[in-house]
């Protein structure tokens, strides 16, 4: 995934909204009517959501008849945990070295106590 692609998934992500419109999705496809029900929102603004979450490639909708489904393209999740995973491997490997240094370097005595007279 380029680097600009996987900047659209993550600012299409910042928004909480559209994060519990992908939770909502991942239970299965649903429609516009049906993702703006528990919203205090137009049907509109959600359109306007799901149209910054499609043009991340995170959603797509198809015709079914009547019914335009909403579906949540999960391989785009799995290219997003394959990079965040490089990553935390980095971030490991980098705490490993350190507990590894740390664990060589001798112990400190506890300071003397001073008579203070």
């Amino acid at each position: 995934m380029a680097a600009d692609e996987l900047s659209r998934v993550f600012a299409a992500l910042a928004d909480p909204t559209r994060r519990d419109i992908v939770a909502r999705l991942a239970v299965g496809d649903a429609t516009v009517g049906e993702l703006a029900a528990p919203y205090d929102v137009t049907v509109q603004a959600v359109s306007k959501h799901l149209r910054v979450l499609e043009d991340a490639g995170l959603v797509s909708r198809t015709r079914e008849a009547q019914r335009r489904p909403v579906h949540l393209e999960a391989e785009v999740f799995d290219l997003m945990t394959r990079w965040i995973e490089r990553y935390r491997r980095q971030a490991e490997e980098r705490y490993r070295r350190l507990d590894d240094v740390l664990r060589s370097m001798p112990e400190d005595d506890p300071p003397e106590e001073r008579d203070p007279s």
